[in-house]
C-alpha cells in the first residue's frame, strides 16, 4: 500500500459505515478537517553507515508542532520524534494524519508528549491516522502515549505500514475507556482502531478493536470482559530471505521472551499471536487499570527491543 501523503487507512472510501454516517454531520462551526482541525506530521529521517539517524525532511501543520530531535536513546543511532499538540486534545471534527518515512538503515521511535485526550462530541468524529513507511535495513518505533476517551466521543484511528523486507515496526496502542471525567467506563459512543500492514504488496496483518457501547456491552466475554483497558503492540519483522528460517527461529525467541516475561505479571491479561509468513507478531494486553497496561506493554516492548537491537527501551518516560 501506499503511505505517502495519503494513505489506505485515510481513503474516505474505506472509511467504517458508521464513520461514513457521522461524516455527514455538519458541525455548525469550523469544518471537519478545517483549518486548525486538519493536523499535519510528515518527517523523513535517514541513516548513513554507523553514524546516527537524522531528520532530514519535516512538515507540520497545526495543531502538531514539531521541535528537533532528541539523542537520548540508548540504542546506536537512533533519535528521537516527539509529537506536541499544544491544543490540548481532540475535538469533533479533528483530521489529524502523520506520515513517517525511514529510509534505508535508519532508526527512529516517533512518540508522543503526553497521553491523547479525545473530548466529548455532540457531532461528526475525530480521526486520528498514521502512515508508517520503512525501508530495508529500518528500525522504526511508534509508541505514542495512550488514548484516553472521553463521554459521547466517536474516535477512528487507523495505522497503516509498508514494510520492507529486513526493516522492523513497533507499533503501540492503548485505550483508556474511561475518560478524564466522572463517568462510567466505555461511555463513549464508539471507538475503532484498526492497524494494516503489508510487506512487498503481501498483507500480513489487519487487526481492529471495533467498541460500539449502545449496541454491544464491551464486557461481554467475546470483548474485553471485565476488563476495562486494552493495550496492543504489534512487532512486525519480516525476514528478506525466504530461503532460510532465520526469521522463525528469532520470532519463536522475540514470542518465548515475551510470554516469559509477561507471565510474572498478576494483573494483565496477555495474548500473544504469530502474523502470517512469520511477518512478527501481536501482543494484546487487557487489565483493569491504566498502569498495569502500560507497565506490562512497556516490559513486552523492552523484550523486542532486546530481541531486535540488543538494547532495552530508554528510561525518558514510563511508556
Amino acid at each position: 500500500m501506499s503511505t505517502g501523503h495519503s494513505s489506505a487507512a485515510a481513503d474516505p472510501a474505506r472509511l467504517p459505515p458508521a464513520f461514513e454516517g457521522y461524516a455527514d454531520e455538519p458541525l455548525g462551526q469550523a469544518p471537519a478537517g478545517g483549518p486548525g482541525k486538519n493536523g499535519l506530521l510528515e518527517a523523513t529521517v535517514a541513516r548513513e553507515s554507523d553514524g546516527p539517524t537524522r531528520l532530514i525532511r519535516d512538515r507540520v501543520e497545526v495543531p502538531y508542532h514539531l521541535t528537533g530531535t532528541l539523542e537520548t536513546d540508548p540504542a546506536p543511532g537512533l533519535t528521537t520524534l516527539v509529537a506536541q499538540e499544544p491544543t490540548g486534545g481532540v475535538a469533533q471534527g479533528d483530521r489529524h494524519r502523520m506520515t513517517i518515512d525511514a529510509r534505508a538503515g535508519a532508526r527512529a521511535r516517533v512518540t508522543t508528549q503526553s497521553a491523547t485526550k479525545v473530548h466529548s462530541m455532540t457531532k461528526n468524529y475525530a480521526h486520528l491516522d498514521a502512515s508508517i513507511r520503512a525501508a530495508a535495513g529500518s528500525y522504526l518505533e511508534y509508541v505514542p502515549g495512550p488514548t484516553i476517551v472521553n463521554e459521547h466521543a466517536r474516535c477512528l484511528q487507523t495505522v497503516a505500514v509498508d514494510l520492507a523486507p529486513d526493516s522492523v515496526v513497533v507499533v503501540a496502542d492503548v485505550l483508556v475507556p474511561d475518560g478524564l471525567s466522572d463517568h462510567k467506563p466505555f461511555g463513549f459512543d464508539h471507538y475503532h482502531a484498526r492497524v494494516e500492514a503489508e510487506c512487498d504488496g503481501r498483507l500480513v496483518c489487519a487487526d481492529a478493536v471495533d467498541l460500539r457501547p449502545d449496541e454491544r456491552d464491551p464486557r461481554g466475554p467475546a470483548s474485553v470482559g471485565e476488563y476495562g483497558v486494552i493495550g496492543s503492540l504489534y512487532v512486525f519483522a519480516p525476514d528478506g530471505d525466504e530461503e532460510t528460517d532465520s526469521s522463525s527461529a528469532d520470532l519463536e525467541v522475540l514470542i518465548k521472551s515475551v510470554r516469559d516475561r509477561l507471565g510474572e505479571c498478576d494483573d494483565v491479561a496477555v495474548g500473544v499471536s504469530t502474523l502470517p509468513y512469520d511477518a512478527g507478531a501481536i501482543i494484546r494486553l487487557l487489565g483493569h487499570r491504566q498502569t498495569d497496561v502500560t507497565a506490562a506493554l512497556r516490559d513486552a516492548w523492552d523484550e523486542t527491543r532486546r530481541t531486535t537491537l540488543g538494547v532495552g527501551i530508554p528510561a525518558d518516560r514510563r511508556y
